[in-house]
């Protein structure tokens, strides 16, 4: 039998303030790729709009999510203090 006292938190929650803020504001910057890649269509689908191939929609927009997912996992990851 192990004999070791478990570090539980009293409060419930999973993780502690600073590990709620981190985990929101991943998921703002994967809001904010996925909405930096939006739009660049056309109404017409006999007419190609060039503006779906910029930069922020293939370049700075999935660098934003997979920013906001390596935070997620460091969120996750993290070992908190105390």
């Amino acid at each position: 039998m192990n004999n070791e006292a478990k570090h539980e938190d009293p409060s419930g929650f999973v993780f502690e303030k600073k590990g709620y803020m981190i985990v929101l504001a991943g998921i703002l910057m994967i809001i904010t790729g996925f909405a930096l890649m939006s739009g660049g269509g056309s109404d017409d689908p006999n007419v190609f709009n060039p503006e779906i191939f910029s930069f922020r929609r293939i370049t700075l927009a999935p660098t934003v999510v997979m920013a906001g997912f390596a935070l997620e996992i460091y969120a996750i990851m993290r070992k908190p203090k105390g």
